[in-house]
């Protein structure tokens, strides 16, 4: 089971780490914007822990002979989920920390612009931009942005999990072959 889910585990962390190492750079040349971002961001972390369901059959298929509890689904599921989310946010925590050092600065005027392009009231932005500030200033801390980190894509994760043990729980889903 452990060589399973650290397979399937790096496999998964590979994926949306490299994922996040093409794409901060194309959002800092403006090739993507911050919405943007966020939807090839979740995109790649749902591809990535695609790889749940490939890591809970491969267990089903050879050592449980075709048959797997939730329980035992779920774990596997989780397990991979963690490490890749681990491997995603020490990823962003090397590219923060080397080549993202103006992140939040760029993040910030990002959501002024847009607030100044739909006409907001100066009131409105004086107020987003002291939000921003503090905002940054959390950010600024190692164990709070880890954390933020880890919560963007774990609860992606655990949702594929759940789903995934539940579908491969029944063996007439995608059965083992013969």
């Amino acid at each position: 089971m452990q060589r399973i889910i650290l397979i399937y585990g790096l496999i998964a962390g590979a994926i949306v780490s490299g994922m996040l190492v093409i794409s901060q750079p194309m959002l800092s040349q403006g090739i993507i914007n911050y919405d943007n971002a966020m939807i090839v961001g979740y995109t790649s972390m749902v591809i990535a822990l695609s790889v749940v369901f490939f890591g809970i059959k491969t267990f089903r298929d050879q050592e449980g002979k075709g048959k797997i509890s939730f329980g035992t689904a779920f774990k596997i599921g989780i397990l991979i989920t963690l490490i890749a989310s681990l491997m995603y946010a020490i990823s962003w925590e090397i590219y923060y920390n080397t080549m993202g050092t103006d992140f939040m600065e760029q993040y910030t005027s990002y959501h002024i612009k847009k607030l100044q392009e739909a006409g907001a009231t100066v009131e409105k932005i004086e107020a987003t931009r002291k939000e921003m500030a503090t905002f940054s200033e959390q950010y600024r801390n190692p164990v709070i942005r880890f954390g933020m980190t880890l919560l963007e894509i774990f609860p992606v994760g655990l949702l594929i999990t759940l789903i995934c043990a539940a579908l491969l729980r029944r063996k007439e889903i995608l059965p083992q072959n013969a």
